[in-house]
């Protein structure tokens, strides 16, 4: 009856221990899914260099509403459309903004982060990738809506890795969906901005 009762004291202890693992994860890293290798891109853009950018508004992790037109005239918008929170490269790209700010600063530029999932589950990234300088917008409800007018929502729901550069009179000036595998790189965004002065 002991050995009955302290393997079944063992078993539950297990159990409780493995129910409560992601739950202490003490790092970003360790609360990532990793949805494998994806197919690179699953949608076509709608929107083009010269067309006039769709405008939008949608909710941020502040609580407030973010609107495309409410920079039109003030700033260079550069859409950063992720697939998901709590993904790998996702919780890779955006950080990496905030240790080139400066540079987005110099080319008048604001970054728009957009996503398909929830305010609650963006805010709770945020928080665990010790903030972030850009607004975060969630385009969750009605699911998808501007990612399908920018032509980026894949099929799985998701968004493509994609940016979209949008200069101070609303036009867009640059767009591409990258490999949902990997980063965008950095110099070519600089590269697209750059030529906006």
């Amino acid at each position: 009856m002991r050995k009955t009762l302290a393997l079944l004291f063992l078993t539950v202890a297990f159990w409780m221990a493995s129910a409560l693992a992601p739950a202490l994860a003490v790092d970003l890293k360790d609360m990532l899914y990793d949805p494998g290798q994806l197919k690179p891109v699953d949608s076509s853009l709608k929107v083009r260099p010269g067309s006039p950018a769709p405008d939008f508004a949608l909710p941020s992790t502040t609580g407030q509403t973010v609107r495309l037109s409410d920079f039109r005239g003030q700033k260079n918008v550069v859409l950063s459309f992720v697939p998901a929170a709590f993904t790998p490269v996702c919780s890779d790209q955006w950080p990496g903004y905030n240790a080139t700010r400066a540079l987005f600063e110099q080319r008048e530029a604001i970054i728009l982060g957009i996503t398909t999932d929830n305010v609650p589950s963006l805010y709770a990234w945020i928080v665990e990738m010790r903030g972030l300088w850009f607004p975060v917008l969630s385009d969750f409800w009605p699911h998808g809506a501007v990612a399908k007018k920018y032509g980026v929502l894949r099929t799985s729901g998701t968004t493509e890795r994609a940016i979209v550069i949008i200069d101070k009179k609303g036009v867009v000036r640059f767009a591409k969906s990258f490999d949902i595998n990997r980063r965008p790189d950095l110099g070519l965004i600089m590269g697209e901005l750059d030529k906006l002065k």
